[in-house]
């Protein structure tokens, strides 16, 4: 589908659908537990879906009721799964669903769209292998499809973490393990991921030593408990609203947020009051009204989901903007690195592209026909950019969106933004 978007006013209360890191979360360790568990306010999105099926396949028992997923664990024994498994488009669901099938005996065989089959894998597989599996890629690459045959033990081994999903992965599966596991961290990025991760450890009381994220010791032979709780608002979603009233100087209030929440995107909100924009925080929303943007060097490590919107952010901020020790963006759904450095450019940015990251300079955009790689964040942040330029931008494969935020459009329209969805363009 292309989305056709026009510079136009997004303003007024946005409530932010709940944050698919801590749906994904809830729904494996819901799954792991023995007894029944409520998961009210999840985010319904295409990734979400993946997790369901994938964990439906392994052995648990979901529905969605009245916005709570009811879930019958399968107390931290999968079956093996009657057809090879696809988790579609999800990173997340992957990497945990491998260390879930790891824990029975018996072939699972994993896969996904042809992105996931260009996502790495091998530095979880060399954990999981160490630690008492039998993991292959059946193209010998480190990528999907994979085949476990079990069945996980515990024990020692080194991890290089380079993205958070593989540690995170580990954390959750290795307390249930028959021995205890030490986890040596060679490299870890975005650690607030596995500080979320960690947060859901705490709530369930598993014990672990945590050594400054050089080493995680993780007692072997716990349990999970049931879910009985609320998924807070997503702070990646709220991020390309957020940026959008930084970029535009519109007063948008932000509601379903928690500052408290260990997610990491909650930076975001940060970064845009140190460049300029006016900043209210309330107890379960934010407010957030543009006043002039000036550039920054950022930190990307921690947010890399938000690069693609600081991107575009950095295009109506004085001066220039840096995004800097990010290369772990080159290895999501799309090397968003390249593909915000050439997709802006089309709209006539000044961008440099850097092994790590990104620089950018004020420019000034204009409409123009973009592609979202079938990324749901690239999706996202070229819409924000065209709302506040002259001229028409046209994004081609927007229905991409659907992975993680599937009202985004609804939402601009229902903010006065100018929005259509088609399913052919001339």
């Amino acid at each position: 589908m292309f989305l056709i978007i026009n510079k136009s006013k997004v303003s007024g209360k946005i409530r932010i659908p709940g944050s698919k890191s801590h749906t994904i979360r809830a729904l494996f360790i819901a799954s792991l537990a023995n007894g029944q568990s409520e998961i009210s306010d999840p985010l319904i999105s295409n990734d979400a879906d993946s997790a369901v099926e994938v964990c439906k396949a392994l052995g648990a028992n979901i529905e969605y009721i009245n916005n709570k997923y009811i879930i019958d664990g399968f107390n931290g024994k999968p079956q093996v799964p009657s057809d090879v498994v696809n988790v579609g488009n999800s990173g997340t669901t992957l990497r945990f669903a491998l260390s879930t099938a790891s824990l029975c005996e018996g072939t699972t065989v994993l896969t996904g769209d042809y992105q996931i089959r260009r996502r790495p894998l091998g530095p979880l597989i060399s954990s999981l292998n160490s630690l008492g599996a039998n993991v292959f890629s059946t193209r010998n690459n480190g990528m999907a499809p994979v085949v476990t045959t079990g069945k996980l033990k515990g024990g020692r081994t080194q991890l290089d973490s380079v993205t958070s999903q593989y540690l995170s992965s580990l954390l959750i599966h290795t307390p249930l393990l028959s021995e205890d596991s030490e986890i040596e961290i060679t490299r870890l990025n975005e650690v607030p991921y596995v500080e979320m991760t960690l947060w859901w450890l705490d709530k369930q009381g598993i014990v672990y030593s945590n050594n400054n994220f050089k080493s995680i010791s993780v007692k072997g032979k716990q349990q999970y408990k049931p879910i009985n709780l609320a998924i807070p608002g997503d702070f990646s979603s709220a991020t390309f609203f957020a940026v959008h009233s930084a970029i535009s100087g519109e007063e948008i209030i932000l509601d379903n947020l928690d500052m408290s929440d260990p997610q990491g995107d909650k930076e975001v909100i940060e970064i845009l009051g140190k460049m300029g924009a006016k900043i209210t925080i309330n107890k379960d929303s934010v407010t957030i009204k543009g006043n002039g943007l000036t550039g920054m060097e950022i930190d990307m490590n921690s947010i890399p989901d938000a690069l693609p919107a600081m991107a575009v952010l950095g295009c109506f901020a004085e001066g220039e903007t840096r995004l800097v020790n990010v290369p772990q963006a080159r290895l999501k759904e799309t090397d968003r690195i390249s593909v915000m450095y050439n997709e802006l450019k089309k709209m006539g940015a000044d961008i440099e592209e850097l092994p790590d990251g990104l620089i950018i300079r004020k420019s000034k955009l204009r409409g123009a026909a973009v592609e979202s790689h079938d990324d749901h964040r690239i999706v996202m942040s070229l819409a924000i950019a065209g709302l506040n330029i002259e001229g028409e931008t046209v994004i081609k494969d927007a229905e991409a969106f659907n992975v993680t935020f599937p009202e985004f459009v609804n939402v601009i329209k229902s903010c006065g933004g100018k929005a259509e969805l088609l399913h052919k363009y001339m």
